[in-house]
């Protein structure tokens, strides 16, 4: 994990560069099992979006998707958290500690989410 001194910085493959808003509480959360970090009042799309490119693959075409509408209304940034639970990316607030998964896992029945 990143000193919260540099919670603000985005990773250098990131999709977003914070410019704003630096001084927001640091926090950490889990994205597809590697602790990053965010500021509190992030969203899970803006926290994902500066530690990578896109927030998730396509189901259909497997093309990385970064967010579209960003209001909620489409299903572009679906995401799921560590239990299975999908989420708007765009709309839900990250929290200290959340496992976000942005990728197909396969669970240990075999089965994948």
């Amino acid at each position: 994990m990143a000193s919260p001194a540099l919670a603000h910085m985005s990773s250098p493959n990131s999709q977003l560069l914070r410019v704003a808003e630096t001084g927001r509480a640091p926090l950490s959360f889990f994205l597809d099992g590697v602790e990053v970090d965010a500021l509190t009042g992030d969203t899970v799309l803006t926290a994902i979006l500066t530690q990578q490119r896109h927030v998730r693959h396509s189901e259909f075409s497997g093309e990385p998707r970064a967010g579209f509408c960003m209001i909620g209304a489409c299903q572009d940034c679906w995401v799921r958290c560590e239990d299975g639970a999908r989420i708007r990316a765009c709309s839900t607030l990250v929290r200290q500690g959340m496992c976000v998964v942005t990728n197909r896992v396969s669970c240990v029945d075999g089965s994948a989410r």
